[in-house]
């Protein structure tokens, strides 16, 4: 049985170029970049439905980003 997509809550952004680290501090899915390089080197952040184990990977407009039953994805106003 596979787990069920989480609805994806948009994040507005006013350009492209964050990178996935910070982007977990922001959203409030991570305390600090410690945890977030945790999470990501154990294999447990998404993006775009595979998973992603740098830390600085760029987000760009219409990246999502799934973790811990959440998922996010980035608009670029």
């Amino acid at each position: 049985m596979s787990a069920a997509t989480p609805r994806i809550e948009d994040v507005l952004f006013a350009e492209e170029g964050i990178r996935l680290g910070q982007f977990l501090k922001f959203v409030g899915a991570v305390e600090d970049g410690q945890e977030a390089k945790a999470a990501i080197a154990n294999g447990l952040v998404k993006l775009n439905g595979d998973i992603e184990e740098r830390r600085g990977a760029q987000l760009a407009a219409g990246s999502v980003v799934e973790f811990n039953g959440q998922a996010w994805r980035i608009v670029v106003d």
